[in-house]
């Protein structure tokens, strides 16, 4: 006898959060359901998994939107950062990104360090340009010049 189910998490061979599901009686009762792997699929958990669904697409797209207009702030911006510079415009030190949250903040753009994605740490004088991982799947493009620091 078969029964149906929803996914709460990735189940291999089966299926993903969220999916409705036709399983045996004996692997439902025995292993999914006691490992909170899946819930019954009766009307009042489809109904209550409909809304849960619908919140967090919501939310999701609430959040993609907030982004979209975060990623024009950033695009339209070009940071300057100062740093010591020797012969041939090599840096002292490094710029990295806890200098660029840094520097976005002075400018009062609130981006976590962690969303700046840049490879390794810059070390010469010149432009660059690095991507910012914004929350909805939104990725931004933030421009900034690294310049000698005048002594």
């Amino acid at each position: 006898m078969n029964v149906q189910v929803i996914l709460n998490e990735e189940v291999q061979n089966l299926g993903g959060p969220g999916d409705v599901v036709k399983v045996r009686a004996g692997y439902a009762r025995n292993y999914l359901l006691p490992r909170k792997l899946a819930i019954e699929a009766n009307p009042k958990n489809m109904r209550a998994f409909e809304h849960a669904k619908a919140l967090a697409l919501r939310k999701r797209e609430t959040l993609k939107q907030a982004s979209i207009g975060v990623k024009a702030r950033l695009e339209a911006l070009t940071l300057e950062l100062a740093a010591r510079a020797g012969e041939e415009g090599k840096l002292f030190g490094s710029v990295t990104n806890i200098d660029l949250e840094r520097a976005l903040r002075e400018k009062g753009v609130d981006i976590e360090r962690r969303r700046i994605v840049l490879a390794e740490p810059i070390k010469q004088l010149g432009e660059y340009s690095v991507a910012v991982k914004l929350g909805g799947d939104v990725e931004a493009r933030l421009k900034f010049v690294v310049v000698a620091a005048g002594e």
